[in-house]
């Protein structure tokens, strides 16, 4: 009984316990060596054995044996392990927030696709080839011209059809079919080709593939397209543009900008032009200036027609669109205390703030007119990826606005000084600062604005646009003459009924009238001259003198009642 004699003593019991708690934390090997015999013969061993118990522990873990006990330790780590986990989940969401702000960025832009031929659409040449177009359509107008193809024609590569030899002899007649290619009543490769060639010459997907637009483009007879010619001849007729090394040319009906240089275009851009309400002009001038970061004035018809009655219905629209109201002398007036029941607000400047949203996006190009038109960016982007791009307001809104403003500055003084220039990264970083610059060309550019719904280049090739403002057909005629309906890739038009009238007048004070009304509110379109007279000498006084050098086209801010943009 040596043995239950030193129990009470509790000395013993105090190591007993020790041992154990050590052995679940892993030291069970060695304890179990210390503990075999001594205590059954020597309680002083279990007082050494407390003090010696640290030294035990650190020689068991330096042994081998211990291999057998990280069992307990493992699934003591693998507890933890499942920390781990939720914390890789916790920086899930983490990882989630850059994708976050990039849904907040802009998508990428896209612009349609657009002709890369290097020949210009206007030349010094471009009347007399036209006019040889011209009388080369007239002949095959006397000769009756081409056959209608059937509605339902839309043969794939290889199909054969009752329509293909009419197909072959009217691409055989405008030269996109070689007069030597093997006749077949197959849609074959040769004939694939010609279709492609006419498709680009008519401002179409040149795939080959045939669709609608295709189709309403070759059944266009031959008198109308001998129309479109003379017509577009005629509009260039009195033209003293000075072309120069280097111009800018914009044909209205193909919504595109054309930087030409040496005879060639270096760059053709997709561009946004007036719809056919707001028609832009024939305009020849010369750009002198680029301005970063502009600012936008509303010009009176926008604020008698859309600001005035907006503000009645929501009077934070002005602030919510940076919009501030300014009196004599540029101070700023509150728009609580202007009586949006009247008229009254006209007699003030409206200027739009600078910024991403602003309606002229972050670049204007300057060209002094009297239409008071010019180019410009828009946060409205998506409108370039339209086939149809009829939508401004008058002005011009150019894709990649900020290429062809550094093809502009081409020679100019760059921001560093002398030897610096205007490139992408240059045009950027004064973008970036938020302040508005106006860069000076170093020498101007000739700019033109023509409406070319026909015309021919110095190849021979004649090409066609739609008449989206109805110009080529007569004045009497207007009114019944089917042809913008069916003149090429706007088929059929939405509403070609309504909209014609406004577009009747001949072709050159046609596109004078509607800018002479556009200062003018919308009230009567008919007596359009009774509207402007006496409305461009109020226009003038009222405001002050300041508001005359930024006056504006009627290009209303995004959002601004509706869709309108």
């Amino acid at each position: 009984m040596p043995h239950v004699t030193f129990a009470p003593r509790g000395v013993s019991c105090a190591p007993r316990g020790l041992p154990r708690a050590r052995l679940l934390g892993g030291t069970a090997a060695a304890l179990a060596l210390l503990l075999a015999a001594p205590l059954r013969a020597e309680p002083v061993d279990s007082k050494i054995n407390l003090r010696i118990e640290p030294r035990a522990e650190g020689r068991a873990e330096a042994k081998p044996e211990l291999k057998a006990e990280p069992k307990p330790e493992t699934k003591a780590e693998a507890k933890p392990e499942p920390k781990p986990a939720p914390e890789k989940a916790e920086a899930a969401p983490v990882e989630g927030a850059p994708v976050k702000k990039v849904s907040r960025e802009l998508p990428p832009t896209v612009y349609a696709r657009v002709s890369e031929d290097p020949l210009p659409t206007y030349t010094a040449q471009t009347f007399m080839d036209t006019m040889r177009a011209a009388e080369r359509y007239q002949i095959y107008a006397e000769a009756g011209g081409w056959k209608a193809l059937p509605a339902d024609f839309a043969p794939k590569p290889g199909d054969s059809h009752p329509a293909i030899p009419s197909l072959r002899h009217h691409l055989t007649l405008t030269g996109d079919l070689p007069a030597d290619a093997p006749p077949s009543d197959r849609y074959d490769p040769p004939l694939v080709a010609a279709v492609r060639a006419f498709q680009a010459r008519h401002g179409l997907p040149d795939a080959g593939i045939f669709g609608r637009l295709t189709l309403n483009a070759l059944n266009v007879p031959a008198d109308v397209r001998q129309r479109q010619l003379r017509a577009s001849a005629q509009r260039l007729m009195g033209s003293n543009f000075a072309f120069g090394e280097r111009y800018v040319a914009v044909n209205i009906p193909s919504a595109t900008v054309e930087a030409v240089e040496n005879g060639a275009v270096t760059r053709r851009f997709v561009a946004v032009v007036g719809k056919t309400d707001k028609q832009t002009p024939v305009v020849e001038t010369r750009i002198t200036d680029v301005n970063l970061n502009p600012t936008w004035t509303l010009p009176i018809s926008v604020i008698k027609n859309e600001i005035i009655p907006t503000m009645r219905k929501n009077p934070g629209y002005l602030a919510k669109n940076r919009i501030r109201i300014l009196g004599p002398g540029g101070v700023e007036v509150d728009p609580t205390t202007i009586d949006w029941s009247t008229e009254k607000a006209a007699n003030y400047t409206l200027r739009q703030d600078s910024g991403l949203d602003n309606s002229l996006g972050q670049m204007r190009i300057d060209m002094p007119n009297r239409h008071a038109i010019y180019m410009h960016d828009t946060p409205s982007k998506s409108l370039f990826a339209g086939s149809v791009r009829f939508h401004s307001h008058g002005c011009v809104r150019v894709g990649q606005v900020k290429e062809f403003a550094a093809w502009l500055l081409q020679g100019t003084e760059g921001p560093n000084g002398p030897g610096s220039v205007w490139g992408p990264i240059e045009i950027e970083t004064g973008i970036a600062t938020g302040e508005r610059r106006d860069i000076k060309l170093v020498k101007p550019t000739p700019v033109a604005f023509v409406y070319l719904t026909g015309y021919a280049t110095s190849d021979g090739r004649v090409h066609f646009r739609d008449d989206i403002y109805g110009l080529d057909s007569p004045a009497p005629a207007a009114a019944t003459a089917p042809d913008v309906a069916t003149t090429g890739a706007i088929t059929p038009r939405a509403n070609p009924a309504p909209r014609k009238p406004d577009a009747v007048p001949p072709p050159r004070p046609a596109l004078a009238k509607p800018e002479a009304a556009k200062p003018a509110a919308a009230p009567v379109a008919p007596p359009a001259a009774v509207a402007v007279a006496p409305k461009t000498p109020i226009r003038k006084p009222a405001p002050p003198v300041e508001r005359t050098p930024d006056a504006e086209p009627a290009l209303m801010p995004p959002g601004l009642v509706g869709g309108r943009t």
